[in-house]
């Protein structure tokens, strides 16, 4: 069984099936359907298949023209249908792993994910769980219901963990330059996952388990929480000293050891820092120890939308008042809403009575529980119009100097006017 599979794979005759057509499935069935195998990209969003199938695009970071090609050519097939799972030799679970409440990690989408591949599960399959989740879930919750069916890992399929690893709208590190994890159920099963993913990513890296393969990645990104935490609370603090943060930041970077510089802004977003820490939080609550810094990291990043309406409330009387956010998305450069703080600050400004515009260049509209929004594209007339402009998000296709020209009064929560001096600009 386990040469059979490595043979298919050394032949590109592996038919590879990836569930979920997001950030992180729809890249990861191109690079492999560029490589030469022949891809099922399974997703449950018809809606989302049909996109890939005409070629409109969703996700900046794969050139449509790419995408098109690869489906004429029938090396990537978008589809519904979860029979393809059958045709598949190796499985890739991309599934979002959301947040049943403020701290409780929800997995239901890797359960129903599973389940349908329990139905079509065969001899010889290797299967991938790339969803972000706490440890112990691959052999805690995915083993026992593959294996429910008779079948044995190690004996009849193959089954691994490995955290993705992609950062939307990151041009120097693609997904093909960052070295990719994996913990096997099976040292068998790190093998065969390692011979497959070396044909698309330069390096691969294999540790003992899937437990300390989930772990890898939770730390990765409650690395990064608290130590944006850090810088957001250090700018808290240099406002009230007086100091200019950004102006620090940058003295305690050409320190060539010991400091790696973070960057303070309006909050946390993307589907992994606001949400991942938490499920470590929550698995070591079991485990009956509190990780602190996880928890007051999350709570102070969390309440970073509230403090940057509480300073531009300070600015100019909020009530009335006609503002313009610039950048919905949650960072630079990407189109992605997911945990975007730039939402929290227009529901914040509403509740306070202001008058909120905003402009996107990626997002056209955006939809509120209680209101929804069309993108206002700038001119000279809307920034005059405009009581103050909050730069939520830098993107790189912006006029900003025409945005300091015409604009009465500019919040920048990212240091875009670095080096600008002007009485217009208020700093984070």
């Amino acid at each position: 069984m386990h040469a059979q599979l490595e043979q298919k794979i050394k032949s590109k005759s592996a038919k590879i099936a990836v569930m979920g057509l997001g950030y992180v499935g729809l890249p990861l069935a191109v690079e492999f359907a560029q490589c030469g195998f022949v891809v099922f990209g399974i997703d449950n969003d018809k809606d989302r298949v049909e996109k890939v199938k005409k070629g409109i695009p969703y996700i900046l970071d794969i050139p449509i023209e790419r995408i098109n090609k690869l489906v004429r050519a029938k090396a990537l097939n978008p589809t519904s249908n979860y029979s393809k799972l059958s045709e598949a030799d190796v499985i890739i679970i991309c599934v979002p792993t959301p947040l049943k409440r403020k701290t409780q990690p929800n997995i239901n989408y890797i359960k129903s994910a599973v389940k349908k591949i329990k139905a079509h599960l065969k001899r010889g399959q290797l299967v991938v769980l790339e969803s972000t989740t706490y440890p112990g879930t691959t052999d805690e919750v995915v083993l026992p219901i593959l294996e429910s069916t008779g079948l044995k890992c190690g004996r009849d399929f193959y089954l691994v963990f490995s955290p993705e690893r992609i950062d939307p709208g990151n041009e120097k590190y693609p997904l093909n330059k960052i070295p990719k994890v994996v913990g096997g159920i099976t040292k068998e099963s790190a093998q065969v996952f390692k011979l497959l993913y070396e044909c698309i990513i330069e390096k691969v890296v294999i540790v003992s388990s899937p437990r300390a393969a989930e772990t890898v990645k939770l730390l990765e990104n409650t690395f990064r929480l608290v130590n944006i935490g850090l810088v957001n609370e250090i700018a808290m603090m240099c406002r009230k000293m007086g100091l200019d943060v950004w102006e620090i930041i940058d003295a305690a970077k050409t320190k060539p050891f010991g400091f790696m510089p973070f960057y303070p802004g309006p909050g946390v977003g993307g589907h992994c820092i606001p949400k991942d820490p938490l499920y470590l939080y929550w698995k070591a609550k079991l485990h009956g120890f509190k990780s602190r810094f996880i928890k007051l990291a999350s709570d102070l990043n969390s309440a970073m939308p509230a403090y940057v309406v509480s300073r531009l409330n300070d600015i100019i009387p909020l009530r009335g008042a006609n503002i313009l956010v610039m950048g919905a998305a949650y960072k630079k450069d990407v189109k992605d809403l997911r945990k975007s703080p730039a939402l929290e600050i227009i529901e914040l400004l509403k509740k306070n009575h202001a008058n909120v515009h905003y402009s996107d260049p990626l997002i056209p509209y955006l939809k509120f529980p209680e209101f929804s929004l069309k993108e206002t594209t700038i001119t000279e007339d809307i920034l005059a119009s405009m009581d103050c402009v909050i730069i939520a998000a830098d993107h790189s296709s912006v006029d900003y100097n025409f945005v300091l020209k015409h604009a009465k009064k500019i919040f920048d929560t990212r240091n875009i006017y670095k080096g600008v001096s002007s009485e217009k600009i208020e700093r984070l």
